[in-house]
């Protein structure tokens, strides 16, 4: 076991960094930040930020030398990165598993290898793959490979010449064609797994999302048969990657059936939900991983509802310049809790925060967290409306 106060290194500075950072150091740890960006949300409260990029060989030195272990914060670190610290210290999650999370070549090839279930699909690396693709994939969504997140770097195709244009707007980089399938309901899981193989998972969250991003997060997830399935698949892919740390997989469901939709090597926002209605929250559970210590309780404690917070509702109707929201509205229902992530500039799509209703019922939870959104302006009345019908 790594114990405190030793010093852990995170590559990252973002939101969920910053929980990292916050666990670890409730825990008793000093934390070296690794982001790039001067004002990264995590870098602000990490006992030591270095401002470089990820494969700088002068902070990575610098985090071999003075770290006890490394976590990543994102899937998108070079994993050339996290093999060479692993060289000397523990890394997890390791080089490899971040390599098959970090492209959808990999990571669906990775799947179709074990005979996981995932939506049809076509590896797109130059214009002949599409026309050479089964006519069956259309209408289908163009993924680039790397460095799509959000709804960003994919859109929907209906055919071979729109799939086409799209692989030229996105400058040939490699890419999946997936079939578009006809979407009941999106679900996610959160789990840790530690060296021994020891497996903890969350409850399993249900998903409605905006433009491509995430917008509300409910557990418990009604259909109990449906999270234990999705459950037993994430397990399933912790353990075929030998993965150590904090894993998220997300699924669609469409009829009786689920499909593995991608994974993220590193906690999640769907499992935001944890910070408040769980004995132990998905960022203990990362340093816990990391660390080598007894994997902690994922149980829920109360029914949740997540909201994200976009940078969207700092513009209002439509004004030009940012201006901050009334959180007297959010601070004044007691059973709410509300997480800000100190970014300093708010934009549209941007992450800056959520909040998270609990209750008894997950249905009393939804009422309040839609009586909430509406008072804040938010837009998200319609898709808590539809959570609450569930």
């Amino acid at each position: 076991m790594i114990l405190p106060p030793a010093t852990l290194g995170l590559l990252g500075g973002g939101q969920l960094g910053r929980f990292f950072v916050s666990a670890a150091h409730e825990l008793g740890y000093r934390v070296v930040v690794l982001d790039p960006d001067p004002d990264s949300p995590a870098g602000r409260i990490a006992d030591q930020h270095l401002a470089a990029a990820y494969d700088d060989p002068a902070a990575l030195d610098h985090m071999a030398a003075t770290c006890a272990a490394i976590s990543t914060e994102f899937e998108n670190v070079p994993a050339g990165s996290l093999a060479w610290l692993a060289r000397s210290l523990p890394v997890r999650p390791g080089a490899e598993a971040v390599s098959i999370c970090q492209n959808r070549c990999a990571e669906k090839a990775f799947l179709r290898r074990f005979g996981l279930p995932l939506a049809p699909y076509a590896e797109i690396r130059c214009a002949e793959d599409v026309q050479l693709a089964d006519a069956d994939l259309f209408p289908g969504i163009l993924k680039v490979a790397r460095f799509g997140y959000d709804g960003k770097g994919q859109v929907v195709v209906d055919n071979r010449a729109q799939a086409r244009e799209a692989f030229v707007r996105f400058g040939f980089e490699p890419c999946v064609l997936e079939k578009k399938l006809e979407l009941e309901r999106e679900l996610s899981v959160v789990l840790a797994r530690d060296e021994n193989g020891e497996v903890r998972c969350f409850a399993a969250a249900e998903n409605l999302h905006r433009r491509g991003i995430l917008d509300v997060s409910f557990v418990p997830h009604a259909r109990a048969g449906e999270a234990a399935a999705a459950e037993r698949l994430a397990v399933e892919l912790a353990q075929r990657m030998d993965y150590v740390g904090v894993l998220a997989v997300e699924f669609f469901v469409v009829g009786k059936r689920i499909y593995i939709n991608e994974m993220a090597p590193r906690p999640h926002n769907s499992g935001h939900y944890t910070l408040d209605a769980c004995a132990t929250s998905q960022f203990e559970q990362q340093v816990r991983a990391l660390c080598g210590l007894p994997l902690g309780d994922p149980r829920r404690h109360s029914a949740a509802v997540m909201v994200n917070l976009l940078g969207d509702l700092w513009y209002g109707d439509g004004e030009e310049a940012a201006r901050e929201p009334d959180w007297r509205k959010l601070l004044a229902v007691p059973n709410l809790k509300l997480h800000l992530y100190g970014k300093p500039d708010a934009r549209p799509g941007r992450k800056m925060g959520h909040f998270t209703v609990l209750g008894s019922e997950a249905a009393t939870a939804v009422e309040t967290a839609l009586a909430v959104h509406q008072s804040i302006g938010s837009g998200g009345e319609t898709r808590l409306a539809r959570a609450e019908s569930r």
